[in-house]
């Protein structure tokens, strides 16, 4: 079965609210869509929107190495030499995550739909359903708390609360935000980078009774020998996200004694479906958990991220709420969401439909 055509284009998905980070203020979403067509008339469909700051490359410099020139020696292919397919694009790609997921994604997709069996199903199902985060950016205590409850009252009851206000207001929302909910929510937090070894140290000492479930990349992420030197309480509490790229990061940040108890895998940052596989397996032999997040994703990529996670045996943690403050989409489907719970369709391939 060959592939007919390849296209790729930008898509202009906006966003219901603008929100913060320690490094940002995001106002609008766009991202790159790839469609990959078969001749029987499957169509594979992936999504990218990688971070500038993470890697190096924009959606512009997506959209510009996905020019017809390179799309053109994937035309004409069997997608039976799915593999073979993979190698092409991550050796073409090697340097662009963006370009390397959209098109990754779209082949996943593609082949599993000529299957007939959903890419979780291709891939080794571990997991049916785990509850994922959700975000709520840089504000005053207020404003989080109100962000909050209406999170809450939504059935969401994992909060991944962005830090950069400065350890002192950080710690005041985190803990009103406990003494507000008690128990009745999980709370992460994601300080992007945003601390010194000191700060982050004095901040784990004022926090340690809030019952944190996990700190996302608290320090800069060529600190991984520094972070290496936190007690191992601490480090067992870190999950890694701009530290770890691809696989080759991991093997670093794995290294004994590991940087980290937890990696954070964007199919965004590594390339796709197949080098956040090799992530994961290397997470496993090393006994470290996993965390699988986004950035602001179509339904189409957060839905491939989903199957990749739940074949994976180490997936402790999703944070895969990039699409829910879209105002649009380019497709439907790919997963439930219910009461903050994600579970995977039995649609084949990635379970997406085209709008």
């Amino acid at each position: 079965m060959k592939i007919r055509s390849i296209v790729a284009g930008g898509e202009d998905l906006q966003l219901t609210r603008p929100y913060s980070i320690s490094y940002k203020t995001v106002t609008h979403v766009e991202n790159v869509v790839v469609k990959v067509e078969l001749e029987n008339g499957i169509t594979g469909v992936g999504t990218a929107n990688p971070s500038k700051y993470v890697v190096g490359r924009d959606i512009s410099d997506t959209l510009t190495a996905l020019n017809e020139a390179a799309l053109q020696p994937f035309t004409g292919k069997d997608i039976r030499t799915f593999y073979s397919l993979l190698k092409m694009v991550h050796d073409r790609f090697s340097d662009q995550a963006g370009a390397a997921a959209a098109l990754d994604i779209a082949l996943h997709d593609a082949f599993t739909q000529w299957l007939g069996v959903p890419l979780v199903s291709f891939l080794g199902q571990s997991i049916n359903t785990l509850p994922t985060s959700i975000t709520i950016g840089i504000k005053n205590v207020e404003d989080t708390i109100a962000e909050a409850r209406e999170y809450f009252g939504r059935g969401f009851r994992v909060l991944k609360v962005k830090l950069g206000g400065g350890a002192g207001t950080d710690v005041e929302r985190l803990v009103k935000l406990r003494e507000v909910f008690g128990d009745k929510v999980v709370i992460r937090v994601d300080a992007n980078q945003d601390y010194s070894p000191e700060q982050f140290r004095q901040f784990c000492q004022q926090t340690g009774s809030l019952d944190l479930e996990l700190i996302e990349q608290p320090m800069p992420a060529h600190a991984v020998d520094e972070m290496r030197q936190l007690p191992s309480e601490i480090r067992r509490l870190v999950a890694a996200d701009e530290s770890l790229v691809g696989p080759r990061d991991a093997f670093r940040l794995a290294s004994p004694p590991a940087a980290c108890g937890i990696f954070n895998i964007k199919l965004m940052k590594c390339g796709g479906v197949q080098p956040a596989l090799r992530i994961a397996a290397i997470a496993e032999q090393a006994g470290i958990e996993l965390m699988w997040g986004c950035n602001d994703e179509s339904i189409v990529s957060i839905s491939a991220a989903l199957h990749a996670a739940f074949s994976s045996p180490s997936t402790r943690y999703l944070d895969l709420d990039g699409s829910l403050d879209l105002a649009r989409d380019i497709v439907e489907g790919g997963f439930v969401l219910k009461d903050g719970y994600m579970t995977l369709t039995d649609r084949p391939g990635l379970g997406v439909r085209l709008l």
